[in-house]
Formats: C-alpha cells, structure tokens, sequence
C-alpha cells in the first residue's frame, strides 16, 4: 500500500473559508487508471507545449508500461478514490554505479490539487522506495519555462547544476 497523509483544502461556501481535510494515499498505478493517466497526459502536453496529443497512440504507450514494468513504473495520488495526479518512473542503467538511476516523467497534478504538496508527498514515497531498491538516485527534466516546477523540484534538494539535456526526437 502507498503512503497516506492528511492534506487540506480550503473551500469557500457561501462567503465563508471551510477547511476540509481529505487523505492523500500514494500508491502504484494499475490498470484501472490506465484513463485517468491518458488524460493527465494529454491535458500536460496541453498546457506545458500547447501539443495536441492523439489519444490513440497516449493510452497505448500508457497500456505498454502497465502491462511490462520494464518499462516503468506509474504511481498516482488517491484522494479517497480520486486520482488526483500521476507520474511514470522509468530506469536508466549507470555502469558508473553498477544500479539504475530513476527518472520521473510525465508528472501531472490536477491545477486544484496543485500547490498543496501532492508532488512532495510523491516525490518523498519515490525517495524512500529508490533506498530500499537500491537506485542510485532520483533525476527528471522539465519544460524550460516551466519556473514553478523547477521551484518545486530545488525545494525538494534536486540540482540541475550538472548536466544539460539534448534531445533528438522521431516521433
């Protein structure tokens, strides 16, 4: 099971601020939330590279890592029976630290949920799992412009002093 912690939500009814405490569980994915996931992701390439993604090939590509963990691994946030957000963790080898190294991808947290501490709760479940698998350490990347995420991402301790990522896409 995945790591439960209480989260607040500030609702406001009637001019008044209610406080509503909801039970955030993080926990792996699975086959049932193979549409939630397809739609954070169509909804990310929205919003991050204005990209319209064809649903099609996403709930494939999301149904291949489900099916062979090879691939990756998703996990989703659960508010009480709502995914709330996702991420896939995929693995590179380092021969350098004869392990692999985890790489998060494809993060998604929905914009109401956002600012609350969802992505830390996650990305704090990821970190204890990499020591108890042995990983050699936790690295992503992210949209240039996107100045809150990679706040996010130095708040939580992650560099981005070391390397710069180059890319040649196909597809």
């Amino acid at each position: 099971m995945g790591e439960g912690e209480m989260g607040r939500k500030t609702v406001q009814l009637r001019g008044l601020n209610l406080i509503i405490e909801h039970m955030i569980t993080i926990r792996k994915a699975n086959q049932t939330d193979a549409e939630v996931i397809t739609d954070f992701q169509l909804k990310m390439a929205r919003e991050t590279e204005e990209l319209e993604l064809r649903r099609e090939t996403v709930i494939k590509g999301v149904n291949a890592v489900l099916r062979d963990p090879s691939r990756g691994q998703y996990f989703v946030a659960d508010d009480e029976g709502t995914v709330v957000a996702s991420l896939l963790i995929t693995f590179e080898w380092s021969d350098w630290r004869n392990c692999n190294v985890w790489w998060f991808q494809s993060v998604y947290v929905l914009p109401e949920y956002r600012r609350q501490g969802i992505f830390r709760k996650m990305y704090n479940h990821i970190k204890s799992l990499a020591g108890e698998e042995d990983a050699g350490g936790l690295r992503l990347y992210v949209e240039t412009k996107n100045i809150r995420a990679r706040k996010t991402y130095e708040a939580l301790g992650m560099s981005s002093e070391h390397y710069a990522f180059y890319e040649w896409m196909r597809k």
